[in-house]
């Protein structure tokens, strides 16, 4: 990924952050077949490994998981807030429009994960994980023969990272001024998107 140093992210917690809020992302690898992509709920351990581990599952129907198998790396892309950036918000002229986000890229070595027992932890975090917080959070107990075909359909894996890419591109290439009047217009939008994305300015700015 192209990134300037002016929107380089290097606090592992933010690029953690955004891994966890906007987990579902975009699993990239390339095979015998070429390029192929799948769009996944990915779950981060942050104690595993140096820089944490991923994990996941396909269904098995999927020949994406077939790709694992030569050792290649594969990309994960969780795309945070984004936004377009009109320069009508903008103090100092001549500008141009531009769209602000957030975006981190992950990369690491994809390994199935064989064991049933194993692969049945995996969809019990999975489900705790967003489960957790409702109202009526609902308990995977489910019948044993329909819960054994439901865990054969699939294919379970995790990524041990071993490079993190974060950036944020949230006008700091602009004068202060127009910083202010930028995060001001998406604060108090009436869009959701634009106040998230307000939002990872302000955390990302400090100084605004």
């Amino acid at each position: 990924m192209y990134i300037p140093p002016l929107f380089a992210v290097h606090d592992k917690s933010a690029i953690f952050e955004v891994i966890e809020r906007f987990s579902f992302a975009t699993l990239v690898t390339h095979g015998q077949n070429g390029l192929i992509a799948s769009h996944l709920p990915f779950m981060l351990d942050r104690e595993s490994g140096d820089d944490g581990t991923l994990i996941a599952h396909m269904a098995r129907a999927n020949p994406q998981w077939r790709d694992f198998v030569d050792g290649d790396d594969a990309l994960v892309i969780f795309q945070g807030e984004h936004g377009y950036i009109s320069p009508s918000w903008y103090e100092v002229h001549p500008s141009v429009p531009t769209w602000s986000y957030a975006v981190v890229h992950v990369y690491g070595t994809p390994h199935i994960i064989d064991d049933e027992a194993d692969v049945r932890s995996v969809l019990e975090r999975l489900v705790k994980t967003n489960e957790t917080g409702r109202d009526e959070p609902w308990v995977m107990d489910l019948p044993d023969e329909y819960y054994a075909g439901m865990v054969k359909g699939i294919v379970a894996f995790e990524i041990p990272i071993t490079r993190l890419e974060g950036k944020f591109k949230v006008s700091q290439n602009r004068p202060a001024v127009d910083q202010k009047h930028v995060l001001d217009r998406l604060i108090t939008s009436d869009d959701p998107d634009q106040q998230g994305l307000g939002e990872r300015m302000r955390a990302t700015l400090k100084e605004i």
